[in-house]
């Protein structure tokens, strides 16, 4: 292992740590720890470390998982804008979590921060960097919409969140349904600016933004009193993240084409959800009010606070 991905490790390493004990923290139960290895000279070789909670108190599932492999061949989605890069060896390290809370007026949340690394034949080692986090409520809440965005903001900076906000609601789109997944935050991918400490600085700079961006918005909503009916609105809604996963998302797309452990890409899915034919909600309610005044982008730094800012 050269000296940059141990830094990187050691990094990740470090950072699913304290999101883990953050996370226990807000919830009061303790998540199980899963190491995995593989065995050498297969399609992937490597080794992870899966950390989740299931039926916690205030989080229904939460999976905080750290992988570093090598493989043979980089996967085609890996490639898509690396043609010349097809065929080589790679590494990969990151750290993904999803958190899926029981309480519908608790968002689900998404982080993704990684690197990759290919050793083509004819040239030297390239790396690149991908991540971002994201918010996907039930019902919304312009205040935490707003925090949201504002922390990453000050994560990335206002030239980067200039480029990674728009980045995120394009890539964060079920184009089969024309709509938005969520609310969005900052998205970035094939990011080589700076080098290696341009992009290892940007990876840390949206982790440690994790915590202070999502942790305000559960201990603002956890206790919020809800029924059946708030259930099955979230219940409906978490189906368009299982389509988004299955259908649009890179991420997944890599682990099962380059040979991944399906345990660990499957645990981003929520435990519980459904679908229903044609369903539009009334209009002028609070499930409404998601498609009319939340999904479609907007410019949540900016915006002055209307009077449901709650």
């Amino acid at each position: 292992m050269n000296a940059t991905t141990a830094q990187v490790r050691d990094y990740l390493l470090d950072l699913q740590h304290r999101i883990v004990t953050g996370l226990e923290a807000l919830d009061g139960q303790v998540f199980a720890t899963d190491p995995w290895q593989r065995e050498p000279g297969g399609r992937l070789e490597g080794e992870g470390l899966s950390r989740m909670l299931e039926g916690g108190a205030v989080f229904e599932r939460a999976a905080v998982l750290f992988s570093h492999v090598k493989g043979r061949v980089l996967p085609p989605s890996a490639t898509a804008l690396r043609p010349h890069l097809a065929g080589a060896p790679f590494e990969a390290l990151g750290v993904s979590l999803v958190i899926h809370p029981h309480n519908p007026f608790v968002p689900t949340v998404h982080l993704n921060v990684r690197m990759l690394s290919a050793q083509p034949e004819n040239g030297p080692a390239v790396s690149w960097f991908g991540g971002g986090m994201d918010l996907t409520p039930y019902y919304g809440f312009e205040r935490d919409a707003q925090h949201f965005h504002r922390v990453c903001e000050k994560a990335v900076g206002p030239e980067r969140y200039a480029r990674f906000k728009p980045a995120c609601d394009e890539y964060f789109f079920l184009k089969h349904r024309n709509e938005a997944r969520g609310i969005g935050g900052v998205f970035y991918d094939d990011y080589e600016e700076g080098g290696f400490d341009g992009g290892f600085s940007l990876m840390k700079a949206v982790g440690d933004a994790f915590l202070p961006a999502y942790a305000p918005i559960v201990e603002r909503r956890h206790g919020y009193a809800y029924g059946e009916r708030e259930r099955d609105f979230q219940a409906y809604r978490r189906g368009r993240y299982v389509e988004f996963n299955l259908v649009w998302d890179r991420g997944t797309l890599f682990g099962l084409q380059s040979g991944g452990r399906t345990e660990s890409i499957l645990l981003s899915m929520p435990p519980v959800a459904n679908w229903r034919y044609q369903y539009q909600p009334e209009a002028g309610t609070p499930e409404a009010r998601l498609y009319t005044d939340f999904l479609p982008p907007r410019d949540w730094l900016n915006e002055k606070p209307t009077a449901l800012w709650l």
